[in-house]
């Protein structure tokens, strides 16, 4: 017996793809109108959607959320909506020699692909929704959306907002929990789109493989920060510190783990712990700090602190107002800075995602490069200092799904790079023009001339001269 909520879901499938395949070819017109109608969404219920985030949280503040959950998906929809109809141009391309002399013609034209699945995070609810959208809407596709089943409230909005904005037809949300998210998994989409953990990353990746639905995997993993010996290393501490208390490390791209040369340690702890002094000077009942998303996640992080404080490590809490978390009854952490780590500490083995950081020394650089590439292949790698040769060795000889220099993070708020990850940190790419083909079918198309090309090359039976003369000419070093 069929799922009520699985026929749900398959039902609105349909009608959508019946809608998508009527509607061929849709004008560029109406993909610019459902991107305004996007921005439009955004931006009349961006307190309201502010106010949920908070709510699922246990505190956001409202100039965060408007920063990270709402003007990067308004910029990229602005974005898509203003390049639409140069990436939408189809591409020429060469025919084989001589087979363009003699009229043949080739192009690749983007087609999209029909009904998208976004599968979304509790980290930031409504961006990633929102900004893979861009690429969803632009290269004329319909959506359907599973937003987190651990921000309600954010999840309960969309599908309240979303049909005020959009027809069933054309974008639909589906909340709930597990069972919801496993049946979405398994739809027949067209194109997929899933960001969370890795782990959970693998069971959406085998629940499309049954449908042979391509997937875009947003994971993350252990981002490295290699501070070089010639960095600034006050800029670093207060960059560092600002990409990791944002949304309280909860963010994929969070710098997971310093290695500092070992002379410097000392000096590179206290250049972070003044930037987290400089933004935070308290932090229990500071409305800019981020509450850790629930106790489950709250606990975790305590497991990781408790296990490294078992296992050796020296435990270094940033509390410039020495408050007292452990009196409080809501979620919020300090950041906790860890020395003398090693890789069978659990925070050395698991994306850390919360204000935990801890701190590897290294005497020369090979060490480093080794080091990351013994590991898994992370999301993002960022390397602060001013020597360009030892800048260029770390990105040449390493390799992960993007590269901030000099900073954290903001190789992500650059809508005309490609953002994705490799390996376990994920596959595909999204925004800009990146994710309109991502969302798109490129189409091969070859118009073949009206001479009798195949007699002309031999490939036409019987084999004879023709042939022989091209297979000569071919089959040569």
């Amino acid at each position: 017996m069929t799922n009520p909520l699985t026929h749900a879901m398959q039902t609105v499938l349909e009608k959508q793809r019946a809608s998508f395949t009527a509607a061929m070819p849709e004008p560029l017109a109406l993909r610019r109108d459902r991107i305004s109608r996007a921005i439009a969404m955004l931006i009349d219920y961006k307190d309201n959607f502010a106010k949920a985030v908070c709510a699922d949280f246990g505190h956001r503040s409202t100039q965060q959320t408007l920063m990270t959950d709402i003007m990067p998906p308004v910029s990229a929809l602005k974005h898509a909506a203003i390049h639409l109809e140069s990436w939408a141009r189809g591409e020429k391309r060469k025919p084989t020699f001589p087979l363009g002399l003699i009229g043949a013609k080739a192009e690749v034209v983007y087609q999209p692909k029909g009904v998208v699945g976004i599968m979304a995070p509790w980290n930031f609810p409504v961006g990633m929704v929102m900004v893979p959208m861009a690429g969803v809407l632009a290269a004329g596709n319909r959506a359907m959306v599973k937003p987190s089943e651990f921000t309600e409230a954010v999840s309960a909005l969309f599908a309240e907002i979303v049909p005020q904005y959009f027809d069933e037809s054309e974008m639909a949300v589906f909340t709930g929990g597990v069972e919801v998210g496993s049946a979405f998994s398994s739809l027949a989409f067209d194109h997929m789109i899933f960001t969370g953990a890795t782990s959970v990353g693998k069971h959406v990746m085998r629940a499309a493989a049954e449908n042979l639905v391509p997937v875009t995997l947003e994971l993350g993993g252990k981002s490295p920060t290699i501070i070089g010996r010639s960095s600034n290393k006050r800029q670093a501490g207060e960059r560092i510190a600002l990409g990791k208390m944002m949304n309280a490390g909860q963010i994929c791209l969070a710098p997971d783990y310093l290695l500092v040369a070992k002379e410097q340690e000392a000096e590179i702890i206290d250049s972070v712990k003044a930037g987290v002094t400089a933004m935070y000077p308290t932090l229990l009942h500071n409305d800019d700090y981020t509450s850790v998303v629930n106790g489950r996640n709250f606990e975790r992080l305590q497991s990781y602190l408790d296990d490294a404080r078992e296992k050796g490590a020296e435990l270094i809490e940033v509390n410039p107002a020495s408050e007292d978390f452990a009196a409080s009854n809501g979620n919020k952490m300090p950041l906790t800075i860890l020395r003398n780590v090693t890789d069978d500490m659990k925070v050395m083995q698991d994306e850390i995602f919360g204000p935990i950081l801890p701190v590897m020394t290294y005497d020369n650089m090979d060490e480093v490069i080794d080091y990351v590439n013994g590991r898994d292949r992370p999301l993002a790698l960022y390397y602060f200092g001013n020597d360009r040769d030892e800048e260029a060795r770390v990105v040449n000889k390493t390799v992960s799904g993007g590269v901030t220099i000099n900073d954290v993070i903001f190789h992500n708020a650059m809508e005309d790079l490609p953002f994705g990850g490799i390996g376990p940190s994920g596959m595909g790419n999204y925004h800009g023009a990146d994710g309109f083909k991502t969302f798109s079918h490129m189409r091969a198309v070859y118009r073949q001339s009206k001479m009798d090309v195949a007699g002309l090359a031999g490939f036409k039976p019987p084999y004879g001269k023709a042939a022989a003369k091209t297979l000569a000419k071919e089959l040569k070093r």
